[in-house]
């Protein structure tokens, strides 16, 4: 573990007299989803009136932030996010928020070569351990990354965060500048949606797909859930995980020994993951629980690192998807919804892994203003950011029916996915497709 040397002793202090330490102009880290601190926040939206342009860079908010609700019209704190939540896009849309582009297995480089500067780094921790380190909880991501950079180092000491082992989860006293207290209450807790019909209906196309001996990686939604609710039932044995994200499904699988992680290459015996965000029993499952090692996100996410498991199952959720194979994950248009994330790095680490399989999965359509459209198109709205190339792009599952694309023409692809569209828009997309040449007429496929 390398070690950043503060220049004088760790001091604890108020989290007032930390906010103290933020100037003007300032770029300040808040960390990732449970790292996220609180009563810091609280403490510097109180100083709003005595600061301008102080920049904060954060990912996946999961509760609202107290210097974006104290400042509405954003004449004293920007949010710059990595990953979008719902709150995130309602700040974006609000002109109050903007999309730092990243892939999330890099981010850790970038810190150490490209994000300059980096004045405060505050991060939620669990209280100091008798070695002198304090935890950060299921949360590793690229938080040690940003300590070796910044100026300022403070915690957050939160009794009621998991303790979480892992490999380089945790900084050290000699690396903290401030220690803050921070509130005693649970993390926040990540509600998942009920599954759909639809949604069951794509999770049994990919639970049939799945192998004896893979090694999972499960995205955030209803749908990877779903498909970890019928792997329960299945008998489908000696699962591995090696994913960005812990969920609640994958601990459901944990606690039925579904998961063995006997023949994983990396970590085996283990479920390797970067962050983990759902319900209080995924948090009681991992305080202290030395079957999950929490990794730094370059550990986990980077496709030379995912491929040299085998039998990588990637299942991730698009929003749509064209007739040439494009996958459009996080924006809708020049609205961003959400982020890269781990989406492209997954995809290509699992076709470069032994017998792997990417699978993207959507719902074949959507309302929006009371009127169904198809998430198979033609072509995505202007703007619209493409997540996943269709060079990269291996199986597309909607709720009729699962294709793989992969050494498949672009007509071969156009026929494929209007199979697997919503009935109603077959007819339109087909027609589409000969009119743009994308299926050339008098082709027999």
């Amino acid at each position: 573990m390398s070690v950043r040397t503060s220049a004088a002793p760790a001091r604890r202090v108020s989290a007032e007299e930390a906010a103290a330490v933020v100037r003007s102009g300032d770029w300040v880290d808040y960390g990732a989803v449970l790292a996220q601190p609180d009563a810091f926040d609280r403490a510097l939206a109180a100083r709003k009136d005595e600061l301008t342009q102080v920049k904060i860079r954060s990912c996946i908010t999961t509760r609202p932030r107290a210097v974006l609700e104290a400042d509405p019209e954003g004449e004293h704190f920007y949010w710059f996010s990595l990953h979008m939540s719902g709150y995130d896009r309602a700040k974006a849309d609000a002109g109050r928020a903007s999309y730092l582009p990243v892939n999330l297995g890099e981010i850790p480089d970038y810190y150490r070569r490209f994000i300059d500067p980096v004045d405060v780094l505050v991060i939620k921790t669990c209280p100091i351990d008798a070695d002198g380190y304090f935890n950060l909880g299921p949360a590793n991501l690229w938080h040690r990354a940003v300590a070796e950079r910044a100026r300022l180092v403070i915690v957050e000491e939160t009794p009621g965060l998991p303790y979480a082992y892992g490999e380089d989860n945790a900084l050290h006293l000699s690396e903290v500048d401030l220690i803050i207290a921070g509130d005693d209450g649970p993390p926040p807790l990540l509600a998942n949606p009920p599954a759909t019909e639809a949604d069951a209906a794509v999770a049994r196309l990919i639970a049939a797909e799945v192998l004896d001996g893979s090694c999972l990686q499960i995205g955030i939604g209803a749908m990877p859930n779903a498909v970890c609710s019928l792997l329960l039932d299945s008998g489908v044995t000696d699962l591995g995980v090696h994913s960005e994200m812990l969920t609640d499904g994958i601990i459901d699988l944990y606690r039925a020994g579904k998961i063995t992680g006997t023949r994983k290459t990396l970590q085996p015996g283990r479920i390797g993951y970067s962050f983990a965000l759902g319900g209080q029993a995924l948090y009681d499952a991992i305080d202290r629980n030395r079957d999950l090692v929490c990794l730094p996100v370059e550990r986990t996410n980077l496709p030379h690192v995912v491929a040299q498991n085998d039998r990588v199952v990637s299942i991730n959720s698009t929003t749509a998807v064209d007739l040439t194979g494009q996958a459009a994950s996080e924006s809708d248009g020049h609205r961003q919804i959400s982020g890269t994330g781990g989406q492209l790095q997954f995809v290509r680490g699992a076709y470069a892994s032994h017998e792997g399989t990417s699978f993207m999965c959507l719902t074949s359509t959507y309302e929006r203003k009371g009127e169904r459209k198809s998430r198979i198109v033609l072509d995505h709205k202007p703007g619209t950011v493409i997540t996943t190339p269709r060079t990269d792009v291996m199986c597309v599952v909607t709720e009729f029916g699962l294709v793989n694309l992969k050494g498949k023409s672009v007509p071969e692809r156009a026929r494929a996915l209007i199979s697997i569209a919503h009935p109603d828009f077959r007819a339109d997309l087909e027609r589409q497709a000969y009119e743009n040449r994308l299926i050339p007429r008098g082709l027999t496929l």
